[in-house]
């Protein structure tokens, strides 16, 4: 059987499939102080951070093409109310690593189980502004796949064609003002769904993995 291809041929894929995307992260190790985050367009150090999270990647082996799953966090929490993420939280002292924390966050958030997930490895850590560190944990998503989403914490649950994402024409650098100061961030708009903030950047530094030489 032929292996499905992650991209169509073409400056943004490279023709990599998903045997190989398994392969690249096989061999690949993020090292602990290179890190990524909200201050790498921003132009100064990350600050000290005291919380740890885990978040899952998931990629999910559609027919019609590999998609990732995302969430829209409901818009009465206290954090990132309506905002796009990924399923995942905080590494309780109960998980024994950073992946047990975003498979056990992700079947908590959207009610899909761990046994449909294959985890393929990590991105490097990411900071974000609020003293996040953040370990993206990606993993692959077989189907069909049950979904039981929380409703006190997502409001819907929803995927977005992977070659959409790695396609560097749809990663804008967008900026606003924040607590009087510019501050800039990476944004994909995909239809009705504004993605940016610190799940744009992880999928920025996925395409950057991926797709970069």
């Amino acid at each position: 059987m032929e292996q499905q291809r992650i991209f169509p041929t073409g400056a943004t894929g490279r023709g990599l499939n998903l045997e190989g995307l398994i392969e690249k992260f096989s061999n690949f190790t993020p090292k602990p102080d290179d890190v990524r985050g909200d201050h790498d367009l921003n132009g100064f150090s990350p600050k000290p951070h005291n919380r740890e999270a885990a978040v899952l990647v998931p990629i999910v082996k559609r027919e019609e093409g590999l998609s990732v799953l995302l969430t829209k966090r409901t818009d009465h929490l206290s954090n990132h109310p309506g905002q796009i993420s990924f399923p995942g939280g905080h590494i309780e002292d109960h998980d024994e690593t950073p992946e047990h924390a975003a498979l056990r966050e992700t079947e908590e958030e959207v009610g899909l189980p761990h046994d449909y997930i294959q985890v393929v490895g990590r991105l490097n850590a990411y900071i974000t502004r609020t003293g996040f560190h953040v370990v993206p944990v990606v993993g692959v998503v077989d189907v069909p796949f049950p979904v039981t989403p929380d409703p006190h914490e997502v409001a819907e649950v929803f995927e977005v064609p992977l070659a959409f994402l790695m396609d560097p024409a749809n990663h804008q650098k967008c900026s606003r003002v924040f607590m009087g100061k510019q501050r800039h961030f990476w944004a994909m708009p995909y239809k009705e769904y504004y993605i940016w903030g610190a799940t744009a950047g992880m999928i920025r530094n996925l395409y950057m993995f991926l797709c970069e030489e």
